[in-house]
């Protein structure tokens, strides 16, 4: 019994280990840009050895996109769990949380999507598009069009997201726009794409 008792404990003390060091990785990368940050300073800050660090997560970039993971599966800003009222009450709830879930991760998001100088990663890219695909999943969910949806709304979806991405460049980088306008242009926009936009598009096959 002891045996078997042993390693499960184990995997959960890894597990905790890491989640610790991701938790704190998180922090310091939303505080400041990826080159600030070192591989020290994260070891520090969670309490536990650099070569731990290296043994979970290889590199400061393996673990910085590990990091850039745990952001995009955060709580699932696209879709709010009561859907119960009209479409625009859930897409303005749903633009409430992603826009919450970004402001909190300030740094790591601007260095994912490229505004903090930390160049082109096929691999960085292949998450963000990772992410954006489920993001595509959501919204088409929250609009409650899952079913016979015209591939044009996925496209339209995408193209989307490219805008919420600017956007959050204006209020958190440049300082341009207001969350309240953020949210606004975007809530606005996405139900003007898929109510007045979409049946114009599939009509100009």
């Amino acid at each position: 019994m002891s045996t078997a008792v042993a390693p499960r404990r184990m995997r959960l003390e890894r597990d905790e280990r890491r989640e610790q060091i991701l938790a704190r990785a998180r922090r310091l990368f939303s505080e400041r840009t990826y080159a600030e940050v070192s591989m020290e300073e994260i070891a520090a800050a969670a309490g536990v050895a650099r070569g731990l660090l290296h043994h979970y997560f290889g590199s400061k970039r393996g673990l910085y996109l590990e990091v850039v993971r745990e952001l995009v599966r955060l709580p699932p800003p696209a879709l709010p769990e009561n859907t119960a009222g009209s479409t625009k009450e859930a897409v303005e709830e749903s633009v409430d949380l992603w826009l919450e879930v970004v402001a909190r991760n300030r740094g790591t998001w601007l260095a994912a999507i490229g505004a903090e100088g930390f160049g082109r990663d096929p691999e960085l890219e292949g998450i963000l598009a990772e992410a954006r695909e489920a993001t595509t999943d959501r919204v088409v969910e929250v609009l409650g069009m899952s079913g016979g949806a015209p591939p044009e709304l996925r496209a339209l979806i995408r193209s989307y997201a490219g805008l919420a991405e600017a956007a959050t460049r204006e209020w958190l980088e440049r300082g341009t726009l207001s969350r309240e306008q953020v949210q606004l242009m975007l809530t606005d926009t996405l139900l003007s794409l898929t109510h007045q936009l979409l049946p114009r598009v599939v009509e100009a096959r």
